[in-house]
């Protein structure tokens, strides 16, 4: 592994105004140019957590994914955050890593959030998505996927684990910030692993309060840096040296049961 810088954007979105949103994205991005490899962005950054995907979904040549490409571009870092894209007859909540070359991965979240009707309107995805940069995989995920640490555990072979960062791009609610905390400190502390939570501040448009909390965590379960209430940008060296000493003086992983996911 390679030194990498990684910074996340804990905004307020504006509800349902994607021109807004990407205007403000922009400005917050540009302040990071050579400062940073990746960039994550909250989930459905460009609109919020809406359930109308039939006024706000685009496709995968649309004006957000555009976007995306040209300020990844412009700013030699790969972003990644989740959109509203339709694709064939379905709606997806989908993550998309893009490199500044315009090569896209993409991760359609797995676990649809029925407490708020999302899965009336979405179609859930059956893949999960790990991305590499400079020798570090990462592990993409999206929200209520947090719930559920199976979708997350490490696969480990006997030569490696999987993946060295989890990512969770969010619209988590302040009324179970507690959830969120403690979850993404469990996540990081079971798979030996950093882990990186970025989610919105704010109300949107249902009156429903986000107080952000975003969060780098160190394999340890260390909370390295999180912010609360308020608009943040945080950019910070991954260590690989503290990852593989976790590792290796605590090799817990080899003793985890072996499985297939379906």
């Amino acid at each position: 592994m390679n030194p990498l810088s990684v910074s996340f954007i804990q905004a307020s979105l504006q509800w349902e105004n994607k021109e807004a949103n990407l205007r403000s994205f922009e400005e917050k991005i540009s302040t990071l140019k050579g400062k940073t490899q990746v960039v994550f962005l909250p989930e459905m950054f460009s609109t919020g957590f809406s359930m109308r995907p039939n006024q706000l979904a685009e496709n995968m040549g649309g004006p957000t994914v555009t976007w995306m490409k040209s300020i990844a571009a412009a700013n030699r870092i790969i972003l990644c955050g989740s959109v509203i894209i339709q694709e064939n007859e379905n709606y997806y909540n989908r993550l998309l890593w893009v490199l500044p070359n315009g090569e896209t991965g993409v991760y359609d979240k797995r676990h649809l959030f029925g407490f708020a009707g999302e899965d009336q309107y979405y179609a859930a995805g059956a893949k999960r998505l790990i991305a590499s940069v400079n020798g570090w995989r990462f592990n993409l995920q999206v929200c209520y996927d947090l719930r559920f640490p199976v979708w997350a555990r490490q696969q480990q072979n006997e030569s490696n684990t999987e993946y060295d960062v989890l990512v969770y791009v969010a619209n988590w609610p302040e009324r179970r910030r507690h959830a969120w905390m403690t979850l993404l400190q469990a996540r990081a502390i079971e798979n030996q692993c950093y882990v990186i939570g970025v989610n919105r501040v704010g109300e949107d448009g249902n009156n429903i309060y986000h107080s952000g909390d975003s969060m780098i965590i160190d394999p340890m379960g260390e909370v390295l840096f999180t912010e609360r209430d308020k608009e943040t940008t945080y950019t910070c060296q991954l260590n690989q040296e503290k990852l593989q000493s976790v590792r290796q003086q605590l090799p817990f992983l080899k003793d985890g049961d072996r499985f297939l996911i379906q």
